[in-house]
């Protein structure tokens, strides 16, 4: 059958392929690699990296694998994940920024904020919030409201959107006056720091590369911004007996149901940054794929315009669980452009992984990238397809991994999805949006999948 067949797509209607880099050459030397890494993961992985289960390389000495076979994924994450540990690399990136905070702590320290955090992150928990994601897109499409007709940069409006929902939702209060800082804090590490150099991917984690001296005087600076946020927000105090407002509150509050620890003010200052910048810049850019894909395949856009319209009619409120097409839509999203790319772990001891000997300190490569477009596991991997996640049901839980999967699943994930979710939906129901010219988006791919630049959009209201 046909993909129109099988999705009940008119005959005439071809699915989108949205623009994609070239695909590497398959025999591309280690330094040809490093050379394109240095602009774009995506830009190193060939067409066996699209096909293969695994592919075996040399990285310096040591045996690389790239796994894209489920039952594989699964061993690595879930039967045997105590044996596979951050890389050096992702340390030296990750933490003058998130610091031990959850993302990448390890061990005891891992578990201890995981169980101490998950009480704020259930779907009752994130019900609560969702007021505060309301007001920061509705402000949004009030301010776009005056932008008819003139070419908008929806990636930066979106940006600053999510932002203000993150400080809503983190502190009750607006980011006015911090929001340009934090932007500043976010735009200097991702631009500057956040890109891995010769010397952090060679040298050994106990030894610093002169990044990490820059690095260390960025998180200087940047704790202390983190503290003057948190500094702020227990000024303003919290009513005895009130319900949390808002996840500092939440966080503030809980502890851990095994010790009855609570977080110290440097645990929870690492937490807000992890909370703050992993929420705020992966929702922004799934939006903004999902603006960008819909805007290059104008019938679908008016499928997620139609299912709001429909709710408005009929009085229901607009809910993310009524939401199901929209929803769809930035499932494909995510599987076409999901935000961390790239899963990189360290072999701390010898395994076997898809037949395939493993030893101590090889690296093992997940790619939600590859995975997600892989040849063996996807009907037309390559096209927009959001219907595929309505007809086909759920995907293997280890072929589509946009946050994750297993006991290190983000634990954010309900809250980014009913996020993107309404704000999509609020979007495409206030507005349809076209591109202003024909110049081809593409992704790259250093710390999250982002644009290579922000393309000029049209908006008019309906």
């Amino acid at each position: 059958m046909s993909t129109a067949e099988v999705y009940d797509l008119p005959v005439s209607r071809r699915p989108l392929v949205p623009p994609a880099p070239a695909r590497a050459p398959d025999d591309m030397t280690v330094f040809g690699r490093m050379a394109a890494m240095r602009k774009s993961a995506i830009a190193t992985w060939g067409q066996r990296a699209y096909e293969d289960d695994i592919i075996r390389g040399r990285f310096f000495g040591r045996s690389s694998f790239i796994v894209n076979a489920p039952d594989a994924i699964r061993h690595v994450l879930v039967d045997n994940y105590e044996n596979y540990t951050r890389t050096p690399t992702a340390m030296r990136v990750l933490r003058p920024v998130l610091g031990e905070g959850l993302l990448i702590a390890e061990g005891r320290a891992w578990k201890h904020q995981r169980r101490t955090l998950a009480p704020a992150f259930t779907p009752r928990a994130v019900s609560t919030l969702v007021p505060h994601m309301i007001a920061g897109i509705d402000e949004t499409i009030a301010k776009l409201e005056g932008e008819r007709g003139a070419p908008v940069a929806l990636y930066e409006i979106i940006q600053r959107m999510t932002l203000e929902i993150a400080g809503r939702t983190m502190f009750s209060f607006e980011m006015g006056h911090h929001g340009a800082t934090l932007r500043n804090f976010v735009m200097e590490y991702g631009t500057r720091l956040a890109e891995p150099r010769f010397l952090d991917l060679l040298l050994p984690l106990s030894w610093p590369s002169p990044q990490d001296f820059a690095r260390a005087r960025f998180r200087k600076r940047w704790t202390a911004f983190v503290a003057t946020l948190m500094a702020e927000r227990r000024a303003r105090g919290k009513t005895d007996g009130a319900p949390p407002r808002d996840l500092f509150d939440l966080m503030g509050d809980a502890r851990d149901p095994e010790t009855g620890a609570a977080f110290t003010d440097e645990q929870l200052g690492d937490e807000v940054a992890t909370m703050i910048l992993a929420g705020h810049e992966t929702t922004a850019t799934t939006l903004f794929w999902a603006l960008y894909l819909l805007a290059l395949d104008p019938a679908t856009q008016d499928e997620v315009a139609g299912e709001v319209k429909a709710l408005g009619a009929s009085g229901a409120a607009l809910e993310p669980e009524r939401l199901k097409f929209t929803r769809a839509v930035i499932d494909e999203t995510l599987r076409l452009y999901p935000p961390a790319f790239l899963i990189a772990r360290a072999a701390a001891g010898a395994d076997t992984v898809a037949g395939m000997p493993v030893k101590a300190n090889d690296i093992v490569l997940i790619a939600p990238w590859l995975l997600h477009r892989h040849e063996k596991l996807w009907r037309d991997p390559n096209a927009f397809i959001p219907q595929r996640f309505i007809t086909d049901g759920a995907p293997d839980r280890f072929a589509y991994l946009p946050f994750g999967v297993g006991a290190r699943v983000c634990i954010g994930a309900h809250f980014a999805l009913v996020e993107a979710t309404l704000a999509l939906a609020k979007l495409i129901g206030a507005f349809r949006v076209e591109l202003a010219d024909e110049t081809p988006v593409m992704p790259t791919a250093v710390v999250t999948t982002q644009p290579d630049r922000s393309p000029p959009f049209l908006i008019t209201p309906r």
